[in-house]
């Protein structure tokens, strides 16, 4: 059985009202500066996004849940939705030794492509679900990934909600969408992840191998139906 199988039996989300967004605001009142200067890197590149739809986690890591992130927010690219994590770095109190680094130093992101789903809300929730996955490793087993590595546990099913599209790892790029932000809890980086092949994965073998690959892809948006490049 492959890594993502379970995705959504290890933990829960739910979208928050765009109206109220009542389980944020809470959490933004204990000072999250860091939040706040994710978000004000988001608008910048999506102005006028001001709610965007954001899924919390029902039960918050630090309460015993299964879920690292405090919530995932989905930005309107025009053809793809742009996800942004939080909680892989300090997004309210300094807590780290390290003055110059926000937690882990940096939240993940993905692009997915519109594409018309049956399910529009299960595909990006299945997204949801992966990059709480992929903090969970970070959060148990302290791998702290960086740009151009990949993600290949050998499984054929696909990433989507369905297990139906060819894409089933990834790899990590430095997102090239939003730029690296300094915070009052330290730096913060954006950590992008593309969905690959079996076939593409399976050529990789170290960093360079990753960045020739993602430089043949010529597009950092993830499309279920796109064909491999190898």
């Amino acid at each position: 059985m492959g890594l993502f199988d379970k995705l959504f039996k290890k933990g829960e989300l739910k979208e928050e009202p765009k109206a109220e967004q009542t389980q944020v605001q809470q959490a933004k009142e204990v000072e999250a500066v860091g939040w706040d200067a994710i978000e004000k890197e988001f608008l910048r590149v999506y102005p006028g996004q001001n709610n965007p739809k954001h899924y919390g986690t029902i039960i918050k890591w630090i309460m015993g849940g299964d879920d690292p992130l405090d919530g995932i927010s989905v930005y309107d690219g025009g053809d793809f939705w742009h996800f942004v994590s939080f909680g892989l770095t300090e997004i309210y109190e300094k807590e780290c030794e390290d003055p110059e680094i926000s937690g882990y130093g940096y939240e993940l992101t993905f692009k997915l492509k519109k594409n018309q789903f049956e399910d529009e809300e299960a595909e990006i929730k299945c997204i949801c679900g992966i990059l709480q996955m992929v903090a969970r490793m970070v959060f148990k087993n302290g791998d702290v990934f960086l740009p151009f590595e990949y993600l290949y546990t050998g499984q054929t099913v696909g990433i989507d909600a369905h297990r139906k599209s060819n894409l089933t790892g990834f790899i990590t790029i430095k997102d090239p969408t939003v730029e690296t932000i300094d915070t009052p809890n330290g730096k913060v980086e954006f950590l992008e992840l593309i969905g690959m092949t079996d076939a593409e994965l399976k050529t990789l073998s170290d960093r360079a191998s990753v960045e020739a690959l993602y430089n043949k892809l010529q597009s950092d948006v993830t499309d279920y139906h796109r064909e491999s490049v190898v």
